[in-house]
């Protein structure tokens, strides 16, 4: 079951079960084939996957270190292997660059930013780190884990794949990989950080930070 609800310019559409891999790639083609069609509008589009991990265009076979059973799946974005699975949010983005400026480093950029943002209207710092794509968060004594991922993809310059937000997700199965291709660091959550929000809240807080990075003006 969905839930869309338009606004301009962008869609937004919420999934409340678990979307299949395959089945949200296969959606996602299809809205950015629309789109740059002219037929629908941008959307951002918010849903948790099945356990899974996902091989990124620059994953090394070495960074799989034991999936465990769980799916393996290769995907056009940018970036290594990753984690997703229930207790993340997953916002698919899919936006034509073309009305929006044909830079997609300012692109990643501003999806940065629209996590930083959200994560500070829970009172959590996260930031940006050189050479580490993502959203770290110091943990203090040296220790930094990282809390959101970014990875994504533009064809024709519409833009799809987006960034993973940790709420509340197994953190033990990151174990099975080297996240991002970095093994120095650790992952972390918003309740693993003693905040035990629900994803109803982060998507209220997602939505709003969005308006004043994207929107703004």
């Amino acid at each position: 079951m969905s839930q869309i609800v338009a606004s301009k310019p962008v869609e937004w559409r919420a999934s409340d079960d678990l979307v299949p891999y395959q089945a949200a790639v296969a959606a996602m083609e299809e809205r950015v084939r629309a789109i740059r069609a002219g037929e629908r509008p941008e959307q951002v589009w918010l849903l948790q996957h099945p356990a899974l991990y996902t091989a990124g265009s620059s994953a090394r076979p070495e960074d799989l270190l034991d999936p465990g059973g769980l799916p393996v799946h290769q995907t056009g974005r940018g970036g290594q292997y990753t984690y997703h699975g229930p207790g993340q949010r997953i916002a698919y983005v899919m936006l034509d660059l073309k009305r929006r400026g044909v830079d997609v480093r300012r692109y990643v950029g501003l999806l940065e930013e629209w996590l930083i943002l959200t994560l500070a209207r829970f009172n959590v710092r996260g930031e940006r780190r050189p050479g580490r794509v993502g959203i770290w968060i110091d943990r203090g004594g040296g220790r930094e884990d990282k809390i959101a991922a970014v990875g994504v993809r533009v064809r024709r310059w519409v833009t799809y794949h987006g960034v993973s937000l940790n709420v509340d997700p197994d953190l033990g199965h990151y174990a099975g990989i080297v996240p991002c291709g970095i093994s120095e660091h650790g992952v972390t959550s918003l309740v693993d950080l003693g905040l035990p929000v629900d994803m109803a809240t982060v998507d209220v807080e997602l939505r709003q930070a969005w308006d004043e990075v994207f929107e703004a003006g």
